[in-house]
């Protein structure tokens, strides 16, 4: 099974990067979210980048250098010298999630809370960290490799304890 790997990309360079991508074949996953920009004279709908500099690449191991050849692309995010894999479930489960048009939101990075896996609904297999606010309850998800994290809202009865 080929691994999700984050390709770290020039600024703003993210969405041509994924059209690259997308033209030679190479299974990739950019994240963007929805948001309204207002000026005085108009407001706009705009799709923007939920991970600012990456973008999320599944190629074998000896795909990868086709990746770190095209234009706009500076790097694997790496550990001790490696490209760090990601966790496949968060990955997928985020990509199902925007899919089907769940609102995500930029949350700081979170490393200690209450860890859940979330068992129904969009993000099924997702695992991150639930957190309260008043009434409802958001799991904060976090790439761990780029120390990067969205929150969604979500049904407590939709997670259960991860230990």
């Amino acid at each position: 099974m080929d691994g999700w790997y984050a390709a770290y990309t020039h600024a703003r360079h993210e969405k041509k990067v994924a059209q690259q991508l997308q033209e030679r074949g190479i299974e990739h996953f950019l994240p963007l979210y929805r948001s309204v920009r207002r000026w005085k004279d108009r407001r706009k709908e705009l799709d923007l980048v939920l991970f600012p500099g990456y973008v999320f690449v599944r190629v074998p191991v000896s795909q990868r250098l086709r990746v770190l050849q095209l234009p706009g692309v500076a790097r694997f995010v790496t550990f001790n010298g490696q490209p760090a894999t990601l966790i496949g479930n968060d990955v997928e489960a985020l990509r199902n999630g925007l899919a089907q048009g769940i609102h995500v939101q930029h949350h700081p990075y979170l490393t200690v809370g209450r860890r859940v896996e979330v068992v129904n609904g969009p993000l099924t297999g997702a695992q991150g960290i639930l957190v309260r606010h008043k009434t409802n309850s958001r799991i904060v998800i976090s790439i761990d490799a780029i120390m990067r994290s969205v929150s969604v809202e979500i049904d407590e009865a939709d997670v259960i304890p991860k230990f």
